[in-house]
């Protein structure tokens, strides 16, 4: 287990907690909340972030430097050490889970904790009976102020650690813990999770993705459809929990901080073994956190750090997995639709996108290239397609070949025929094949991950597979800027379903490499199917 980095020395013995074990054992965490809170008086100190930098309070995987920044992340943070809460009664949650910059050797380990804690840590090994290996944590505690007369104060804690200089192809044990909670304990043993690190030449892997998910059944019912996929890695195209209601970045929305406990609970069964790379949407802007609104998610979510500044959008990033490389964009930054970020980050991310996928088409073994985001460039549901996407990006996207669009914001799978200078390069219905280098791209809206659906134009059927109808023009809008739409009249619209639904892509390497994609609903029946395959 050499590969592994950090450690911690064994942790002191704790009090008592002032819950009886078989008690605290049987207790969910809002009834440990409630016991404590009649038991306790909840205490701890605030400290600014300035200090909390200057002090190196915080270590992990925030940043190279190994500290966090906490203003960034809601204004405040915890000092754990301070936390009058007995850890034997905390019990972590949502675990999730995202690689590192390379998904062959890094992992980050995410999770919630309902009180601050002292000395979080994650145990691990290649064995789940052997988690002998000890990598420190760090707490990132989200201060969201209270509304007199719609909600009060919330205090969230959300824990994270680094586990670098792992071995690819290898399938790790590991169990979240504090001061007075081990994972290795027999009472925890159950919570123990583990998770395969990226095979150095993977010859076939899958992956799933989706956008819009929500708290809801039919969510919970697409993560079961994402395990029996067995997929090596989730792409969640934005819009992830909705604990802001309303969506445009204001502090008029709606919101509730506690729907991302309910969400990071229900995601937890796939998560916890399924790394869980998440992009921004218009849900996502959460305006009471600085930057611009993006602080709950630098709180909540450790995701690849290469090249690109999180402070500036957290959700712009890329990553390697066998003959696939994967970029994250933030399409709040472009967006002609909803205007609350367009240009926050001053033209760095488009600049940031060129470069990149240049350095992909140039890596050796990378086949594919896969770009996922929120806002639709293509579409004819509620949202239609987003001018600023197409006026930024496109351009980049044909430059570079890109191989595979990914899109959420509306709340149903639409999927484009291979689109070139805006227009159908090549026809591609349910069941064929179609090559970038000559036909143009392939653009999917799969925004059923579990939120209230949409539909169609009126008059405008459904068309997938089992289902096909006669192909034919769809009039719709595309958003212009100062919000403004104008109308068009589309042939690219091959595809539409609007039940729950999500994407399995299958990749392949090889002398022939081909991206099998698949459209499954929410009982895992495929509803379309089409192959990207380069200079056939």
């Amino acid at each position: 287990m050499t590969a592994l980095i950090g450690g911690t020395p064994p942790e002191p013995p704790v009090p008592d907690c002032g819950i009886p074990e078989h008690l605290a054992a049987r207790m969910s965490m809002a009834e440990q909340y409630e016991y404590l809170r009649t038991k306790l008086t909840r205490r701890r100190t605030l400290v600014t972030a300035g200090a909390v930098a200057a002090g190196g309070l915080l270590t992990g995987c925030a940043g190279k430097s190994g500290t966090t920044d906490a203003k960034a992340a809601g204004g405040k943070t915890s000092n754990p050490a301070t936390s009058k809460v007995p850890g034997a009664v905390v019990t972590p949650f949502g675990r999730h889970l995202a690689f590192g910059a390379d998904p062959k050797t890094e992992m980050r380990i995410s999770w919630q904790v309902p009180f601050a804690v002292k000395r979080p840590y994650v145990r691990v090994g290649t064995r789940p009976d052997d988690l002998s290996r000890r990598i420190t944590a760090e707490v990132r505690d989200l201060h969201t102020p209270g509304l007199t007369g719609v909600r009060p104060a919330v205090e969230q804690y959300y824990v994270h650690a680094a586990l670098n200089n792992l071995r690819p192809g290898t399938t790790y044990y590991y169990g979240v813990g504090h001061e007075g909670y081990d994972p290795a304990a027999p009472a925890h043993r159950p919570t123990i999770g583990s998770f395969r690190t990226a095979p150095a030449n993977p010859e076939k892997f899958v992956f799933t993705a989706f956008g819009d998910q929500g708290v809801s059944n039919a969510a919970a019912a697409n993560d079961h459809v994402i395990l029996r996929e067995d997929p090596a890695f989730h792409l969640h195209a934005g819009d992830i929990c909705y604990a802001d209601t309303n969506g445009q970045g204001k502090t008029t929305d709606g919101y509730d901080p506690t729907y991302w406990d309910l969400f990071l609970k229900q995601n937890e069964p796939v998560s916890r073994s399924v790394p869980w790379m998440v992009t921004t949407g218009n849900h996502d802007m959460e305006a009471w956190y600085s930057p611009d609104g993006y602080g709950g998610q630098l709180a909540r979510w450790s995701l690849p750090e290469n090249g690109f500044d999180p402070s500036h959008a957290p959700g712009v990033y890329s990553f390697v997995y066998g003959n696939v490389g994967i970029v994250a964009l933030d399409a709040n930054d472009v967006s002609y639709e909803i205007t609350a970020n367009l240009g926050c980050t001053d033209g760095k991310q488009t600049k940031w996108l060129d470069g990149r996928l240049g350095e992909l088409r140039a890596t050796k073994g990378v086949d594919f290239v896969v770009v996922f985001f929120h806002h639709c460039a293509y579409s004819t549901s509620q949202h239609a397609s987003d001018g600023g996407v197409r006026t930024e990006w496109l351009p980049l996207f044909a430059k570079h070949q890109v191989d595979l669009v990914i899109n959420g914001h509306n709340h149903v799978y639409e999927r484009t025929d291979a689109i070139r200078d805006n227009a159908v390069g090549r026809a591609v219905p349910i069941g064929a094949s179609t090559d970038p280098t000559k036909d143009g791209i392939v653009y999917v809206t799969a925004g059923g991950g579990g939120r209230d659906l949409y539909g169609f134009p009126a008059g405008v059927k459904e068309s997938y597979e089992g289902h096909v109808t006669r192909h034919g023009t769809v009039d719709t809008v595309q958003w212009g800027e100062g919000q403004h739409t104008k109308a068009e009249t589309v042939e690219w619209s091959r595809v539409r379903y609007r039940g729950f639904s999500l994407l399995s892509v299958e990749a392949e390497s090889g002398s022939t490499p081909r991206l099998r994609v698949s459209a499954l609903d929410g009982d895992g029946k495929r509803i379309d199917h089409f192959e990207v395959r380069r200079g056939h």
